[in-house]
């Protein structure tokens, strides 16, 4: 039975993440701190019709050590990468054997869910008719089965469910993660995110509702908050953090490496895909997770901000944060990773929480790559093409989604 004691503590106690620049946390950002892009020409399939011609892929991904062949083959691309992530999260946490099943959870979001499977079981249709379709279809397909699947390899039998709100997705799934500790529901959960979005369908999608930069040269198409942004690249990827009940991890002996301070969840109700043009509900949740925070100008603050490298999104981002901040808004600290990992919809939102744990206990900030041409609407400091040696006291997430979701979590170390 939960309770509603919300001085319950949460902290981080384990990560892991499958990206573009990286297939475990150590590589992910050595990749992030040298500005290192894992942007290049799309490999996964034939553009010679398509307008976008970049993405930014996993590279080498094997999981043979984590799933064996015959799993993989029931497994979508999506959850693949959602189950190595969360192995990786579980094994640096030690957790494992370590926490009451009962009591130990799993939110594993995805965007867009097996639409890999889907697309391929369609072609199994229409070319070989309805007795070859897999019998795997369904559980491949849905977006929660990368969250049952985990807690299965895991024994964590309790709270368990995938969020599906779009780029928002798994900033959403930590900080409910997060709720649900605080609030006595659970002493220990695995939260995040997974998407394999890079197909044929997808990026024609994308691509028809000018989401996506048409720009070739994949050295600079991702240019977040720069006055030549066209678009986002597309990404893939898994990401996942075991978040755990302050006095459970310390009576464990447990690696504290944060505390998570501070979550909001807001939507714009005004567009399905465009941003509210006054920024008053992503300004909202920004002032929200500030008051929760206890955050005050006296503090320094890095802010991993939703720079997708898109002209909407870049100028109303920068303009709720000064909303939100005020005047020392001129004093944040703050970059977009995905001029590096690209914008992994469904999973971003884990993989820059992972970057904010980084930037906390390293005391290194990463850049925002790119960053050549100054647009005066967005004007705060973007640690502009190389990282920086910076302590700070507290970092924070913005993750904005289709359908007008924001989502906003804040951290600081102990």
């Amino acid at each position: 039975m939960g309770i509603t004691n919300t001085s319950r503590r949460v902290v981080v106690t384990g990560m892991g993440v499958v990206s573009p620049i990286g297939k475990s946390i150590q590589s992910f950002w050595d990749s992030l701190i040298n500005g290192i892009s894992g942007i290049g020409e799309l490999k996964r399939f034939d553009t010679t019709d398509y307008k976008v011609k970049i993405a930014a892929e996993v590279k080498d991904f094997d999981p043979s050590d984590i799933i064996d062949i015959a799993e993989q083959r029931r497994n979508d691309l999506y959850s693949q990468f959602a189950i190595v992530a969360a192995h990786q999260a579980v094994m640096d946490s030690k957790i494992a054997l370590n926490v009451d099943p009962h009591r130990f959870g799993v939110y594993m979001g995805s965007g867009i869910g097996g639409i890999k499977t889907l697309i391929d079981q369609h072609s199994v249709l229409l070319q070989s008719g309805p007795r070859r379709v897999s019998p795997y279809l369904v559980p491949m397909m849905i977006a929660n089965i990368a969250s049952g699947t985990i807690a299965i390899r895991h024994n964590a039998k309790g709270p368990n469910f995938a969020i599906v709100t779009a780029c928002a997705t798994s900033t959403h799934s930590i900080g409910e993660a997060f709720r649900t500790i605080k609030h006595g529901y659970a002493d220990a959960m695995i939260a995040g995110g997974a998407e394999a979005p890079i197909n044929e369908l997808s990026v024609a999608g994308f691509t028809n509702c000018m989401a996506l930069s048409t720009n070739s040269d994949f050295k600079t198409a991702c240019r977040p908050f720069d006055k030549l942004r066209n678009g986002f690249i597309i990404g893939e990827g898994g990401a996942a953090l075991v978040l755990e009940e302050y006095n459970h991890a310390k009576s464990r002996g447990a690696k504290i490496l944060v505390e998570v301070v501070g979550y909001a969840n807001t939507c714009d109700a005004f567009h399905i895909t465009a941003p509210e043009p006054n920024a008053v509900c992503i300004s909202n949740a920004i002032t929200q997770v500030i008051k929760q925070s206890d955050i005050e100008r006296k503090h320094k603050i890095y802010l991993n901000a939703h720079g997708t490298s898109t002209p909407l999104n870049d100028k109303i981002e920068t303009f709720a944060i000064k909303s939100a901040f005020g005047q020392s808004a001129s004093d944040l600290f703050v970059s977009s990773t995905k001029s590096m990992h690209g914008h992994m919809l469904g999973a971003t939102g884990a993989v820059e929480a992972i970057a904010c744990v980084k930037a906390l206990t390293d005391g290194t900030l990463p850049p925002t790559i790119n960053y050549n041409h100054v647009d005066p609407e967005c004007d705060l400091n973007y640690i502009p093409n190389k990282s920086i040696v910076q302590k700070v006291d507290f970092a924070m997430s913005n993750s904005l989604g289709f359908g007008g979701h924001n989502a906003v979590i804040a951290f600081k170390k102990l």
